[in-house]
């Protein structure tokens, strides 16, 4: 099952959106010179880039099933960034409001979340899709074996997937979550806590630890889980991330994952 978190691209709320920008008369606004129809084009190739993985992945998905009767994923969740989005992380880290800079600088302008059953599953379709001959690898983040000191578990892999164009192939990157249900189900109720702007330092603090606390906790439940599934079912375990592959022109990037 695959979720998305908008409507497919809309060529006339984009240019809407653009133009309020240019209007308003900012301190930063977007550069008068950024075409509206350039953004847009950039935008449907990520969108392109994005139904390219998933498509993928509902594949690898299907394979398993076939092989193991074992569907490793779970349901998956699609999302490009907002205008808004895109123009606030640009303007936060120092960088020009142009077509070329979002290029160069943001690898998460289209994302998708892979929420599996397993662990394993997690390992196993990400090195799985990573091994797909036109699949470039270009970051890879393991928060599951080195989870964040506030206790969040997920794989980030950045991949570059060509877009097929009149211009020809356009290697595009696509920013993929992968995490079992369990540390989905925590992540989510971080996320709430973390935003959660009238709760007071006290109770902000304590609800912090037992999150620490039920991050722990569940993945000691998962280890056990892990180990009937294992014996239960022939697929395949997974145990390592994806190696970095990165093409050679390719812009480093070191910003951590954001949906928004």
């Amino acid at each position: 099952m695959i979720l998305d978190r908008q409507n497919r691209l809309n060529s006339a709320e984009l240019s809407m959106r653009l133009n309020q920008l240019v209007d308003k008369g900012t301190d930063n606004p977007p550069n008068q010179l950024f075409e509206v129809a350039d953004f847009i084009n950039q935008m449907q190739v990520y969108e392109g880039a994005m139904y390219e993985i998933s498509t993928k992945l509902e594949i690898l998905d299907t394979e398993f099933q076939v092989m193991f009767e074992h569907d490793p994923i779970h349901h998956m969740e699609r999302r490009l960034k907002s205008v808004d989005s895109i123009m606030e992380k640009l303007e936060r880290r120092g960088l020009p409001k142009t077509i070329e800079a979002i290029r160069n600088n943001l690898f998460d302008v289209a994302g998708i979340r892979v929420i599996c059953n397993y662990r394993d599953d997690v390992y196993s379709v990400s090195n799985y899709l990573s091994a797909q001959s036109d699949i470039q690898v270009l970051r890879v983040k393991d928060y599951i074996r080195n989870p964040k000191q506030n206790g969040y578990r997920s794989l980030h892999v950045i991949y570059a997937v060509p877009v097929f164009l009149s211009t020809g192939a356009h290697y595009t990157p696509v920013e993929v979550q992968f995490r079992t249900i369990a540390m989905d189900y925590w992540a989510s109720l971080e996320h709430a806590l973390r935003y959660k702007s009238d709760i007071d330092d006290d109770k902000l603090t304590e609800h912090e630890q037992t999150l620490l606390d039920c991050a722990r906790s569940l993945q000691n439940v998962e280890t056990q889980m892990q180990s009937i599934h294992r014996d239960i079912n022939g697929a395949p375990q997974g145990v390592d991330a994806p190696v970095e592959r990165p093409h050679a022109e390719e812009t480093d990037d070191r910003s951590d994952f954001s949906w928004l």
